[in-house]
């Protein structure tokens, strides 16, 4: 059955933190946790690390490191730090292990198709920019691939695009999960089944943020899914102590922390539920039947090609670029009119 990792707010002393050391289970924390913050002229600006409170992180388990990913878009449009300045992060402590930057795909962030695309082309750059600097560190062997996507077949070729690491690394982060269904088209049974068909037969999944009432329906799948992670416990903190009138102090977050996870585990020991119908289903982008759209999206495809062989950064795209692109694909698919030569040789 899957790892239970156990999500962590803050690693500052007290109830919390003790508590994560007393359960002796693998935990894991997000980047955004370590960071510090300043105000300037009003406005919130990142301003580096705090590593103290890693100091007191040696007495876990385990622990393991995410990029923060939706948090850090939901909240401030994007990853305020820089990749290597996440990579130093990651070599300041020695964590289990940690996941690469990506670009998740949930619709609360990626409304459109096109956006996810373009999303799965950053993840992928990303990956091999996180795994060339981490090498650089020699932390390259903590380093853990992550895949994006919104449909199964989005991951599988995320897969693909990453051959090589995903070759090179027994574990690989599926992200994009905390807020899928576990059945339906795009639900996590699908993306799983859709990665199984494509995967080496040895390299294992670990699902960022999927709830507890997916462990069942995983058991199938023990071959193929190491771990999963949650900071489900927080929210079940939050509404408890508001139905019961009560401050969410910390200690009150840690009994609760304790009773998630012992939940969590003891499912890990209930009967194995298995889908009885067709998970996956094949589905292809549709192209635009105008010219100038099928323009468009032609033109946003080179560009995420060129996104994913690192020969351009994404943030350095514009809708001026793309629709100058676009109006020479444009121009090029119009056929051009044919002249008679016969009639242009009677003229002469």
């Amino acid at each position: 059955m899957p790892e239970i990792i156990v999500g962590l707010p803050h690693l500052r002393h007290g109830p919390i933190l003790d508590r994560a050391i007393a359960m002796q289970q693998p935990m894991l924390i997000s980047a955004n946790c370590l960071s510090r913050w300043r105000k300037t002229q009003g406005t919130r600006e990142w301003s580096g690390w705090n590593l103290e409170p890693l100091s007191k992180a040696h007495r876990l388990k385990s622990l393991d490191l995410d990029s923060a990913g939706f948090v850090a878009t939901a909240h401030y449009g994007g990853l305020p730090w820089t990749i290597e300045q996440y990579i130093q992060l990651a070599a300041s402590f020695p964590f289990r292990r940690f996941a690469s930057v990506d670009y998740c795909c949930e619709a609360e962030i990626a409304a459109h198709r096109e956006e996810v695309l373009d999303r799965i082309s950053r993840t992928i750059a990303a990956n091999r920019q996180c795994h060339a600097i981490a090498r650089d560190y020699g932390i390259q062997k903590q380093f853990m691939p992550v895949l994006q996507g919104r449909r199964p077949d989005d991951y599988a070729r995320c897969a693909d695009s990453l051959h090589a690491l995903v070759n090179e690394y027994p574990v690989i982060g599926v992200g994009s999960m905390c807020r899928r269904p576990i059945h339906g088209r795009e639900g996590l049974l699908s993306v799983i089944q859709s990665l199984d068909q494509v995967l080496p037969a040895n390299t294992q999944l670990h699902l960022f943020g999927v709830k507890g009432a997916a462990i069942p329906w995983l058991k199938p799948y023990a071959q193929r899914v190491s771990s999963i992670d949650s900071q489900a416990w927080g929210i079940a903190a939050r509404y408890q102590a508001l139905r019961s009138n009560r401050s969410k102090s910390d200690s009150f977050a840690a009994d609760a922390m304790e009773h998630w996870t012992t939940t969590q585990l003891t499912r890990t020991l209930s009967p194995a539920k298995t889908a009885s119908f067709p998970i996956s289903m094949e589905t292809h982008d549709t192209m635009p039947t105008d010219r100038w759209n099928n323009a468009i999206a032609a033109a946003r495809q080179q560009f995420r090609e060129l996104i994913e062989e690192g020969a351009l950064d994404h943030d350095e795209i514009t809708c001026c670029w793309i629709e100058q692109t676009a109006a020479d694909i444009y121009h090029a698919s119009i056929p051009q009119p044919q002249h008679d030569l016969t009639q242009f040789a009677s003229l002469h």
